[in-house]
Protein backbone atom coordinates (compact mmCIF):
# COMPACT_ATOMS: atom_id res chain seq x y z
CA UNK A 1 0.00 0.00 0.00
CA UNK A 2 1.58 3.32 -1.19
CA UNK A 3 2.45 5.33 1.99
CA UNK A 4 0.66 9.31 2.10
CA UNK A 5 1.70 12.24 3.70
CA UNK A 6 -1.65 14.32 3.49
CA UNK A 7 -5.25 13.52 2.76
CA UNK A 8 -5.70 15.08 -0.47
CA UNK A 9 -9.47 15.92 0.11
CA UNK A 10 -8.86 18.05 3.56
CA UNK A 11 -4.92 18.53 3.55
CA UNK A 12 -4.95 16.99 7.21
CA UNK A 13 -2.19 14.75 7.73
CA UNK A 14 -4.08 12.39 10.71
CA UNK A 15 -3.95 9.34 8.57
CA UNK A 16 -4.37 6.11 10.17
CA UNK A 17 -4.81 2.49 8.98
CA UNK A 18 -8.38 0.53 9.73
CA UNK A 19 -9.03 -3.07 9.36
CA UNK A 20 -13.02 -2.10 8.02
CA UNK A 21 -14.73 -5.78 7.94
CA UNK A 22 -11.03 -7.78 8.33
CA UNK A 23 -10.27 -5.06 5.10
CA UNK A 24 -7.38 -2.75 5.44
CA UNK A 25 -8.12 0.73 4.71
CA UNK A 26 -6.10 4.04 5.00
CA UNK A 27 -8.41 6.37 6.51
CA UNK A 28 -8.59 10.32 7.32
CA UNK A 29 -8.94 10.94 10.75
CA UNK A 30 -10.59 14.46 9.85
CA UNK A 31 -13.01 13.69 7.50
CA UNK A 32 -13.17 10.12 6.94
CA UNK A 33 -12.29 9.70 3.83
CA UNK A 34 -10.85 6.55 2.47
CA UNK A 35 -7.75 7.73 0.52
CA UNK A 36 -6.54 3.21 -0.17
CA UNK A 37 -8.20 0.13 -0.18
CA UNK A 38 -6.14 -2.87 1.25
CA UNK A 39 -5.99 -5.92 -0.11
CA UNK A 40 -7.92 -9.37 1.22
CA UNK A 41 -7.44 -13.27 0.98
CA UNK A 42 -9.77 -15.14 -1.20
CA UNK A 43 -11.34 -18.77 0.26
CA UNK A 44 -10.35 -20.43 -3.01
CA UNK A 45 -6.91 -21.49 -4.30
CA UNK A 46 -4.73 -18.12 -3.04
CA UNK A 47 -6.19 -18.80 0.30
CA UNK A 48 -4.43 -21.98 0.53
CA UNK A 49 -1.37 -20.58 -0.13
CA UNK A 50 -1.74 -17.69 1.47
CA UNK A 51 -2.07 -15.14 -1.35
CA UNK A 52 -3.58 -11.89 -1.20
CA UNK A 53 -5.70 -10.55 -4.40
CA UNK A 54 -7.75 -6.91 -4.49
CA UNK A 55 -11.34 -7.13 -3.09
CA UNK A 56 -12.67 -6.37 -6.46
CA UNK A 57 -11.39 -10.59 -7.75
CA UNK A 58 -12.26 -12.04 -4.27
CA UNK A 59 -15.26 -14.09 -3.73
CA UNK A 60 -16.24 -11.01 -1.52
CA UNK A 61 -17.28 -9.48 -5.27
CA UNK A 62 -18.43 -13.08 -6.21
CA UNK A 63 -21.12 -13.68 -3.45
CA UNK A 64 -22.94 -10.22 -4.29
CA UNK A 65 -25.50 -11.88 -6.83
CA UNK A 66 -29.05 -10.76 -7.31
CA UNK A 67 -31.89 -11.90 -4.88
CA UNK A 68 -33.55 -12.79 -7.56
CA UNK A 69 -30.55 -15.45 -8.86
CA UNK A 70 -30.14 -16.70 -5.58
CA UNK A 71 -33.40 -17.32 -4.90
CA UNK A 72 -33.89 -19.41 -8.57
CA UNK A 73 -30.74 -21.03 -7.65
CA UNK A 74 -32.06 -22.32 -4.64
CA UNK A 75 -35.70 -23.12 -6.77
CA UNK A 76 -33.78 -25.09 -8.68
CA UNK A 77 -31.76 -27.14 -6.01
CA UNK A 78 -35.04 -28.07 -4.16
CA UNK A 79 -36.48 -29.46 -7.38
CA UNK A 80 -33.14 -31.74 -7.70
CA UNK A 81 -34.01 -32.85 -4.27
CA UNK A 82 -37.36 -33.26 -4.36
CA UNK A 83 -36.85 -35.28 -7.88
CA UNK A 84 -34.10 -37.40 -5.98
CA UNK A 85 -32.10 -36.67 -8.97
CA UNK A 86 -28.11 -37.30 -8.65
CA UNK A 87 -25.76 -33.77 -8.23
CA UNK A 88 -24.73 -34.02 -11.29
CA UNK A 89 -28.12 -33.34 -12.44
CA UNK A 90 -28.62 -30.63 -10.23
CA UNK A 91 -24.94 -28.30 -10.90
CA UNK A 92 -26.22 -29.27 -14.97
CA UNK A 93 -29.53 -27.58 -13.97
CA UNK A 94 -28.19 -24.52 -11.61
CA UNK A 95 -25.62 -23.92 -14.59
CA UNK A 96 -28.35 -23.57 -17.16
CA UNK A 97 -29.94 -21.44 -15.27
CA UNK A 98 -27.38 -18.90 -14.74
CA UNK A 99 -27.25 -18.94 -18.14
CA UNK A 100 -30.54 -17.89 -18.94
CA UNK A 101 -30.69 -15.00 -16.64
CA UNK A 102 -27.52 -13.93 -18.12
CA UNK A 103 -29.57 -14.04 -21.50
CA UNK A 104 -31.26 -10.71 -22.72
CA UNK A 105 -34.61 -12.56 -23.62
CA UNK A 106 -35.19 -13.54 -19.95
CA UNK A 107 -34.16 -10.15 -18.40
CA UNK A 108 -37.61 -8.70 -18.76
CA UNK A 109 -39.64 -12.00 -17.72
CA UNK A 110 -42.04 -11.77 -14.80
CA UNK A 111 -41.41 -13.61 -11.84
CA UNK A 112 -43.86 -16.12 -12.95
CA UNK A 113 -41.24 -17.38 -16.03
CA UNK A 114 -38.20 -16.66 -13.88
CA UNK A 115 -39.81 -19.66 -11.66
CA UNK A 116 -40.48 -21.70 -14.56
CA UNK A 117 -37.76 -21.39 -16.06
CA UNK A 118 -35.78 -23.23 -13.51
CA UNK A 119 -38.33 -26.15 -13.65
CA UNK A 120 -37.65 -25.68 -17.93
CA UNK A 121 -33.55 -26.12 -16.72
CA UNK A 122 -34.02 -29.41 -14.42
CA UNK A 123 -36.33 -31.06 -17.46
CA UNK A 124 -33.83 -30.17 -19.80
CA UNK A 125 -31.10 -31.88 -17.98
CA UNK A 126 -33.36 -34.77 -17.19
CA UNK A 127 -33.87 -35.44 -20.71
CA UNK A 128 -30.40 -34.74 -21.88
CA UNK A 129 -29.41 -37.51 -19.20
CA UNK A 130 -32.09 -39.77 -20.51
CA UNK A 131 -33.93 -39.55 -16.79
CA UNK A 132 -37.56 -40.37 -17.25
CA UNK A 133 -39.60 -36.96 -16.36
CA UNK A 134 -42.87 -35.64 -17.82
CA UNK A 135 -43.71 -32.53 -18.06
CA UNK A 136 -46.91 -32.92 -16.31
CA UNK A 137 -44.78 -33.63 -12.95
CA UNK A 138 -42.78 -30.65 -13.22
CA UNK A 139 -46.03 -28.26 -13.57
CA UNK A 140 -47.56 -30.37 -10.89
CA UNK A 141 -44.74 -29.61 -8.57
CA UNK A 142 -44.49 -26.00 -10.04
CA UNK A 143 -48.36 -25.40 -9.74
CA UNK A 144 -48.12 -24.41 -12.95
CA UNK A 145 -50.58 -24.80 -16.35
CA UNK A 146 -48.50 -26.66 -19.03
CA UNK A 147 -49.33 -24.43 -21.92
CA UNK A 148 -47.27 -21.58 -20.35
CA UNK A 149 -44.79 -24.16 -19.08
CA UNK A 150 -44.38 -25.45 -22.52
CA UNK A 151 -43.89 -21.92 -24.11
CA UNK A 152 -40.87 -21.07 -21.27
CA UNK A 153 -39.83 -24.57 -22.38
CA UNK A 154 -39.44 -24.20 -25.68
CA UNK A 155 -37.72 -20.30 -25.47
CA UNK A 156 -35.13 -21.65 -22.89
CA UNK A 157 -34.44 -24.59 -25.55
CA UNK A 158 -34.24 -21.80 -28.63
CA UNK A 159 -32.38 -19.10 -26.80
CA UNK A 160 -29.13 -21.34 -25.54
CA UNK A 161 -29.59 -23.86 -28.27
CA UNK A 162 -29.86 -27.27 -26.27
CA UNK A 163 -30.27 -30.29 -28.15
CA UNK A 164 -33.29 -32.05 -25.97
CA UNK A 165 -33.55 -35.75 -27.20
CA UNK A 166 -37.39 -37.59 -27.13
CA UNK A 167 -38.41 -39.47 -24.40
CA UNK A 168 -39.01 -42.83 -25.38
CA UNK A 169 -42.55 -44.60 -25.60
CA UNK A 170 -41.17 -46.98 -23.03
CA UNK A 171 -39.58 -44.83 -20.65
CA UNK A 172 -43.13 -42.82 -20.72
CA UNK A 173 -44.89 -46.10 -20.16
CA UNK A 174 -42.94 -46.29 -16.94
CA UNK A 175 -43.19 -42.59 -15.91
CA UNK A 176 -46.69 -42.94 -16.34
CA UNK A 177 -47.53 -46.12 -14.61
CA UNK A 178 -45.22 -44.95 -11.80
CA UNK A 179 -47.95 -42.07 -10.49
CA UNK A 180 -50.76 -45.06 -10.34
CA UNK A 181 -52.50 -45.98 -6.89
CA UNK A 182 -53.21 -49.60 -7.55
CA UNK A 183 -50.04 -51.08 -6.55
CA UNK A 184 -50.30 -51.21 -2.95
CA UNK A 185 -53.66 -51.68 -0.75
CA UNK A 186 -55.07 -48.93 0.79
CA UNK A 187 -58.49 -47.64 2.13
CA UNK A 188 -59.43 -46.64 -1.34
CA UNK A 189 -58.03 -49.20 -3.47
CA UNK A 190 -60.44 -52.95 -2.62
CA UNK A 191 -58.11 -55.99 -2.26
CA UNK A 192 -58.70 -57.61 -5.86
CA UNK A 193 -58.00 -54.28 -7.91
CA UNK A 194 -54.57 -54.35 -6.48
CA UNK A 195 -52.02 -55.22 -9.19
CA UNK A 196 -48.37 -56.38 -9.31
CA UNK A 197 -46.36 -53.21 -10.57
CA UNK A 198 -43.98 -55.35 -12.66
CA UNK A 199 -46.65 -57.27 -14.34
CA UNK A 200 -49.01 -54.19 -14.82
CA UNK A 201 -46.05 -52.38 -16.53
CA UNK A 202 -45.12 -55.24 -18.87
CA UNK A 203 -48.58 -56.16 -20.23
CA UNK A 204 -48.93 -52.47 -20.73
CA UNK A 205 -46.08 -52.52 -22.65
CA UNK A 206 -46.89 -54.80 -24.94
CA UNK A 207 -50.20 -53.10 -25.87
CA UNK A 208 -48.52 -49.95 -26.66
CA UNK A 209 -46.40 -51.83 -28.93
CA UNK A 210 -49.19 -53.15 -30.31
CA UNK A 211 -50.75 -49.99 -30.75
CA UNK A 212 -47.46 -48.20 -32.11
CA UNK A 213 -47.80 -51.25 -35.16
CA UNK A 214 -51.41 -50.54 -35.38
CA UNK A 215 -50.66 -46.59 -36.48
CA UNK A 216 -53.15 -46.09 -33.12
CA UNK A 217 -49.71 -43.85 -31.51
CA UNK A 218 -48.93 -42.19 -34.77
CA UNK A 219 -50.06 -38.75 -34.82
CA UNK A 220 -51.48 -38.95 -31.38
CA UNK A 221 -50.87 -37.55 -28.00
CA UNK A 222 -49.40 -40.47 -25.85
CA UNK A 223 -50.75 -39.88 -22.60
CA UNK A 224 -54.58 -41.12 -23.12
CA UNK A 225 -53.12 -44.13 -25.34
CA UNK A 226 -50.83 -45.51 -22.06
CA UNK A 227 -53.96 -44.83 -19.89
CA UNK A 228 -56.24 -46.79 -22.22
CA UNK A 229 -53.47 -49.53 -22.77
CA UNK A 230 -53.05 -49.95 -18.56
CA UNK A 231 -56.70 -50.31 -18.03
CA UNK A 232 -56.70 -53.11 -20.20
CA UNK A 233 -53.83 -54.97 -19.33
CA UNK A 234 -54.93 -54.47 -15.22
CA UNK A 235 -58.79 -55.92 -16.44
CA UNK A 236 -57.11 -58.70 -18.24
CA UNK A 237 -54.76 -59.81 -15.29
CA UNK A 238 -57.63 -60.94 -12.96
CA UNK A 239 -61.00 -60.24 -15.58
CA UNK A 240 -62.98 -61.99 -13.12
CA UNK A 241 -63.04 -59.26 -10.76
CA UNK A 242 -62.08 -55.92 -12.80
CA UNK A 243 -64.69 -56.68 -16.34
CA UNK A 244 -67.19 -54.40 -14.06
CA UNK A 245 -65.00 -51.85 -13.21
CA UNK A 246 -65.70 -48.91 -15.48
CA UNK A 247 -62.92 -46.64 -17.00
CA UNK A 248 -63.82 -43.62 -15.10
CA UNK A 249 -63.37 -45.68 -11.52
CA UNK A 250 -59.88 -47.15 -12.99
CA UNK A 251 -58.85 -43.77 -13.17
CA UNK A 252 -60.33 -42.65 -10.26
CA UNK A 253 -58.83 -45.78 -8.10
CA UNK A 254 -55.18 -45.15 -9.85
CA UNK A 255 -55.44 -41.15 -9.32
CA UNK A 256 -54.91 -40.04 -12.49
CA UNK A 257 -56.37 -37.85 -15.01
CA UNK A 258 -59.21 -39.18 -17.53
CA UNK A 259 -58.36 -37.15 -20.94
CA UNK A 260 -61.27 -36.85 -23.14
CA UNK A 261 -59.53 -38.94 -25.78
CA UNK A 262 -58.43 -41.44 -23.85
CA UNK A 263 -62.40 -43.24 -23.99
CA UNK A 264 -61.25 -43.67 -27.99
CA UNK A 265 -57.99 -44.65 -28.16
CA UNK A 266 -59.54 -47.28 -25.47
CA UNK A 267 -62.20 -48.35 -28.43
CA UNK A 268 -59.54 -48.67 -30.86
CA UNK A 269 -57.52 -50.96 -29.15
CA UNK A 270 -60.94 -53.71 -28.61
CA UNK A 271 -60.85 -52.87 -32.26
CA UNK A 272 -58.10 -54.19 -32.60
CA UNK A 273 -58.08 -57.22 -30.28
CA UNK A 274 -61.60 -58.29 -31.89
CA UNK A 275 -60.10 -58.49 -35.21
CA UNK A 276 -57.09 -60.63 -33.46
CA UNK A 277 -59.44 -62.65 -31.56
CA UNK A 278 -61.56 -63.57 -34.97
CA UNK A 279 -57.97 -65.10 -36.49
CA UNK A 280 -57.29 -67.34 -33.17
CA UNK A 281 -58.51 -70.60 -33.76
CA UNK A 282 -59.56 -71.70 -30.21
CA UNK A 283 -61.92 -68.39 -30.29
CA UNK A 284 -63.64 -68.51 -33.07
CA UNK A 285 -66.24 -70.57 -31.26
CA UNK A 286 -67.50 -67.77 -29.17
CA UNK A 287 -69.24 -64.57 -29.67
CA UNK A 288 -66.51 -61.86 -29.05
CA UNK A 289 -67.27 -58.71 -28.07
CA UNK A 290 -65.71 -56.06 -26.55
CA UNK A 291 -66.44 -57.23 -22.61
CA UNK A 292 -65.32 -60.81 -23.47
CA UNK A 293 -62.38 -60.19 -25.60
CA UNK A 294 -60.40 -58.64 -22.47
CA UNK A 295 -60.66 -62.19 -21.21
CA UNK A 296 -58.07 -63.43 -24.00
CA UNK A 297 -55.72 -60.45 -24.39
CA UNK A 298 -52.61 -62.43 -22.66
CA UNK A 299 -53.26 -64.91 -25.89
CA UNK A 300 -53.53 -61.98 -28.24
CA UNK A 301 -50.36 -60.61 -27.20
CA UNK A 302 -48.38 -63.89 -27.35
CA UNK A 303 -49.69 -64.29 -31.21
CA UNK A 304 -49.58 -60.95 -32.00
CA UNK A 305 -47.10 -60.96 -35.22
CA UNK A 306 -49.12 -64.16 -36.38
CA UNK A 307 -52.25 -62.50 -36.05
CA UNK A 308 -52.07 -59.37 -37.19
CA UNK A 309 -50.70 -60.95 -40.71
CA UNK A 310 -53.86 -63.00 -40.81
CA UNK A 311 -56.47 -60.06 -39.35
CA UNK A 312 -54.61 -57.27 -41.51
CA UNK A 313 -53.56 -57.01 -45.18
CA UNK A 314 -50.01 -57.05 -44.75
CA UNK A 315 -47.03 -57.18 -47.79
CA UNK A 316 -46.48 -61.02 -47.46
CA UNK A 317 -50.52 -61.89 -46.76
CA UNK A 318 -51.44 -61.87 -50.33
CA UNK A 319 -53.89 -64.43 -49.84
CA UNK A 320 -55.52 -63.28 -47.02
CA UNK A 321 -55.82 -59.76 -49.12
CA UNK A 322 -58.21 -61.01 -51.18
CA UNK A 323 -62.06 -61.28 -50.88
CA UNK A 324 -64.02 -63.52 -49.67
CA UNK A 325 -66.17 -64.71 -52.22
CA UNK A 326 -62.99 -65.21 -54.42
CA UNK A 327 -64.44 -65.53 -57.49
CA UNK A 328 -65.76 -62.87 -59.78
CA UNK A 329 -64.59 -59.87 -57.74
CA UNK A 330 -63.58 -56.98 -59.56
CA UNK A 331 -61.49 -55.42 -57.09
CA UNK A 332 -58.36 -55.47 -56.40
CA UNK A 333 -56.40 -56.25 -53.11
CA UNK A 334 -55.29 -53.62 -50.94
CA UNK A 335 -51.88 -53.53 -49.35
CA UNK A 336 -50.19 -51.36 -47.41
CA UNK A 337 -48.25 -49.86 -49.91
CA UNK A 338 -51.01 -49.72 -52.46
CA UNK A 339 -53.82 -48.48 -50.54
CA UNK A 340 -54.42 -44.84 -51.54
CA UNK A 341 -55.41 -46.10 -54.99
CA UNK A 342 -58.93 -47.50 -53.98
CA UNK A 343 -59.28 -45.22 -50.72
CA UNK A 344 -62.40 -44.51 -51.60
CA UNK A 345 -63.60 -47.81 -53.09
CA UNK A 346 -67.42 -49.51 -52.07
CA UNK A 347 -66.03 -53.07 -51.50
CA UNK A 348 -63.40 -52.09 -49.08
CA UNK A 349 -66.40 -51.06 -46.75
CA UNK A 350 -68.34 -54.51 -47.40
CA UNK A 351 -65.25 -56.21 -47.10
CA UNK A 352 -64.71 -54.76 -43.29
CA UNK A 353 -68.09 -55.44 -41.98
CA UNK A 354 -67.89 -58.45 -43.33
CA UNK A 355 -64.85 -59.35 -40.97
CA UNK A 356 -62.87 -60.39 -43.97
CA UNK A 357 -58.95 -58.81 -43.52
CA UNK A 358 -58.37 -55.07 -44.25
CA UNK A 359 -55.33 -52.92 -45.14
CA UNK A 360 -53.24 -51.92 -42.13
CA UNK A 361 -53.99 -48.42 -42.55
CA UNK A 362 -53.94 -45.18 -40.25
CA UNK A 363 -57.57 -44.30 -38.58
CA UNK A 364 -56.89 -41.08 -39.82
CA UNK A 365 -57.76 -42.95 -43.46
CA UNK A 366 -60.01 -45.78 -42.17
CA UNK A 367 -62.64 -43.19 -40.43
CA UNK A 368 -62.22 -39.83 -42.59
CA UNK A 369 -63.71 -36.87 -41.05
CA UNK A 370 -66.24 -35.23 -43.20
CA UNK A 371 -64.91 -32.20 -44.81
CA UNK A 372 -66.61 -29.52 -45.65
CA UNK A 373 -68.94 -28.46 -48.51
CA UNK A 374 -67.43 -26.44 -51.38
CA UNK A 375 -69.57 -24.67 -53.60
CA UNK A 376 -71.01 -25.78 -56.92
CA UNK A 377 -68.68 -25.54 -59.60
CA UNK A 378 -69.82 -23.25 -62.84
CA UNK A 379 -70.47 -24.36 -66.09
CA UNK A 380 -66.93 -23.73 -67.29
CA UNK A 381 -65.09 -25.20 -64.33
CA UNK A 382 -67.03 -28.70 -65.46
CA UNK A 383 -66.42 -28.70 -68.87
CA UNK A 384 -63.89 -31.90 -69.65
CA UNK A 385 -61.74 -30.53 -72.38
CA UNK A 386 -59.34 -33.36 -71.98
CA UNK A 387 -56.49 -31.58 -70.73
CA UNK A 388 -57.12 -32.37 -66.83
CA UNK A 389 -54.17 -34.34 -65.21
CA UNK A 390 -54.88 -38.25 -64.61
CA UNK A 391 -53.76 -39.31 -61.07
CA UNK A 392 -51.68 -42.17 -60.49
CA UNK A 393 -54.57 -43.75 -58.64
CA UNK A 394 -56.56 -43.91 -61.63
CA UNK A 395 -53.78 -44.99 -63.91
CA UNK A 396 -53.02 -47.75 -61.62
CA UNK A 397 -57.04 -48.77 -61.44
CA UNK A 398 -57.15 -49.36 -65.38
CA UNK A 399 -53.87 -50.91 -65.76
CA UNK A 400 -53.81 -53.36 -63.07
CA UNK A 401 -55.94 -56.01 -62.37
CA UNK A 402 -55.62 -58.00 -59.57
CA UNK A 403 -54.07 -61.09 -61.36
CA UNK A 404 -51.48 -58.28 -62.04
CA UNK A 405 -50.51 -57.56 -58.58
CA UNK A 406 -51.03 -61.10 -57.47
CA UNK A 407 -48.53 -62.20 -60.39
CA UNK A 408 -46.29 -58.89 -59.60
CA UNK A 409 -45.93 -59.92 -55.98
CA UNK A 410 -44.91 -63.32 -57.11
CA UNK A 411 -41.83 -62.26 -59.48
CA UNK A 412 -41.14 -59.76 -56.39
CA UNK A 413 -41.09 -62.69 -53.92
CA UNK A 414 -38.97 -64.94 -56.01
CA UNK A 415 -36.31 -62.03 -56.95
Amino acid sequence: MAARSSCPGCGSAALVEDAHYAQQQLVCAACGCVLAEGLLTTTYAEEEHLREVAYSQSTGQKEQLSRCLQRGIRRVQDLCKVLQLPTVFEETAVLYFQRALQHPSFHLVSLEKKELLGGSCVFVTCRQHNWPLTMGTICSLLYAKQELFASVYLSLQKELGLSVPALSLGDLVKTHLNSFRLFQHTADVPAPFVEDKEKMVARTMQIVELASETWLVTGRHPVPIITAAAFLSWQSLQPAARLTCTFARFCKLAAVDLLPPAHLRLKELLEIFLRMASQLAWLKVFNMDKKTVVKHIGDLLQHRIFLLKRAFCLEDGEEQCATPTGEGSASSPLTAGGAAQEEGCPSEGKRQREGGPRPLLPPCLINPRKRLRTAAPSASDSAITGDEPISDSEIEQYLRAPEEIRAFRKAKAWS
